[in-house]
């Protein structure tokens, strides 16, 4: 029964790698019948955001990833983590550092000159004497000098990283707010983490967040670092390439599933399986095998995910995702066709209101290239003829067979191509030349519609005149 937590801070949008990460340990702690927490690291007042802030919530909300108990905000945890500090002064394995800025710059400074790695030196580590005047403390925990600290990584085995490499790091600034590292560690040990997934920038933090485990003799979680996702040229994810705002890619027309589908893949996998649906996640998901290396994000993937979701969702749910884009068929009488037909061919929510949009509305211009290559002279008499054939007919056309049975032989009559008759149908109906099948098209439309539409065309001369 694994305890995982995701915890963003919130001086941002959150990204599809903090997505991605939240659902790694959403998945794991699900899979094992245990506990996913949301902790928001807002110690940070300076740098907080109450935007960013509900846009987390929103997007954990957005994709359906939900969490255990109330949302913990480390800034209502500040006297937990003072009594620590305390702790660790009254044990003395914290200390008092008096150095200031300007003696740590030129100790830095120095050790540049001399080739050296810039850290502090420890000289307050032992002090006994009387501390200096007009300079506000920090507190610094006593790091091991010598040996290794090793742990074992549950995506790179084991890890050992030197002594050291490790100063006496600050763990209280001088206003008395502890630290990053310092306030991550109290929080996994008193809510019980057992599991910690994260990204491979934390690497160089665990080290020492392990140092105040063992100070505190807190039971130390399994780590699993998981690698960054680059963009396809093997570089840092920018926004450009994809790491927006996770609510960006629902106005992009994207679906939860879609989204989630394509972020466990990024990293993990099983076999050349491609498509999982949340129950096959949570059955599948180890973070023991999550890949060594970096992935990379593919946006053909993405959208190929996406339309195969649009495809494969009901209509009923895509007639309320549209509604988010003002799209608003929940009314219509042929729904179910509508969406049938328009789906086909949508890779997103937007293109495919568009589609829908295309079909529903009348268009008010005409394809100017398709207008020159398909209407030609006998064309409006074609189409005249063709209407008088339908209205003969026209109580008993409700299916896209029944325009079918009249129209096939009309080509044939006619000794017609089927581009010379559909096409003008289409730009008529449409406005241009890349709608779905005639058949359909006009299954949705009715006859009344695709007689108004026609006419219309032909009054307009298919906007000709414009030319």
């Amino acid at each position: 029964m694994a305890v995982t937590r995701f915890a963003p801070s919130p001086t941002g949008y959150l990204h599809i790698g903090g997505l991605r990460t939240a659902l790694y340990n959403y998945l794991w702690a699900r899979k094992t019948k245990g506990t996913f927490r949301l902790r928001i690291e807002d110690t940070d007042t300076q740098r907080n955001n109450e935007d960013a802030m509900k846009a987390i919530i929103n997007a954990f909300e957005w994709v359906g990833l939900n969490y255990d108990g109330e949302v913990e905000y480390q800034s209502k945890r500040m006297d937990i983590y003072r009594k620590y500090i305390q702790q660790l002064l009254d044990e003395g394995k914290a200390y008092y550092c008096y150095m200031s800025k300007e003696e740590l710059d030129a100790l830095r400074e120095e050790q540049m000159a001399n080739k050296q790695t810039p850290r502090y030196d420890g000289r307050y580590r032992d002090f006994t004497g009387t501390p200096p005047k007009g300079v506000e403390p920090v507190v610094r925990i006593k790091a091991p000098h010598e040996g290794k600290i090793t742990f074992v990584d549950g995506i790179k085995s084991i890890i050992n990283i030197n002594c050291n490499e490790v100063d006496d790091f600050v763990i209280a600034r001088s206003n008395g707010n502890p630290t990053y590292n310092f306030v991550v560690t109290i929080d996994d040990a008193l809510m019980g983490m057992t599991d910690v997934i994260r990204g491979d920038d934390h690497l160089t933090n665990t080290a020492k967040q392990i140092i105040i485990y063992e100070a505190l003799g807190f039971d130390i979680p399994k780590f699993y670092h998981v690698p960054m996702i680059n963009n396809p040229q093997g570089k840092k994810l920018s926004k450009r390439d994809g790491a927006m705002d996770v609510m960006e890619y629902k106005n992009q027309g994207y679906l939860p599933e879609a989204l989630l589908n394509f972020l466990v893949r990024l990293g993990w996998s099983n076999k050349d399986q491609e498509i999982f649906s949340m129950e096959e996640m949570l059955q599948l998901f180890d973070p023991s095998n999550i890949n060594k290396s970096a992935s990379s994000y593919n946006q053909e993937k993405l959208l190929w995910l996406n339309a195969h979701y649009i495809k494969n969702v009901s209509n009923e749910r895509l007639a309320n995702e549209l509604e988010f884009f003002d799209c608003h068929i929940s009314g219509h009488d042929k729904k179910e066709m509508l969406l049938d037909l328009s789906k086909e061919r949508a890779q997103t929510l937007i293109e495919l209101k568009e589609a829908i949009e295309k079909i529903v509305n009348r268009p008010e211009t005409y394809d100017k290239k398709g207008v020159k290559k398909f209407i030609k002279e006998e064309t409006p008499k074609l189409l005249d003829t063709y209407l008088r054939t339908l209205e003969e007919k026209k109580d008993s056309l409700h299916l896209a067979c029944d325009f079918e049975e009249i129209t096939k032989p009309f080509i044939e009559e006619f000794e017609l191509k089927f581009p010379q008759l559909f096409q003008p149908i289409r730009i008529s109906l449409t406005g241009g030349t890349q709608a779905p099948s005639v058949y359909d098209l006009m299954a949705i439309l009715g006859y009344n519609e695709i007689n108004l539409r026609i006419r219309t065309a032909l009054e307009k001369n298919f906007d000709k005149e414009e030319e």
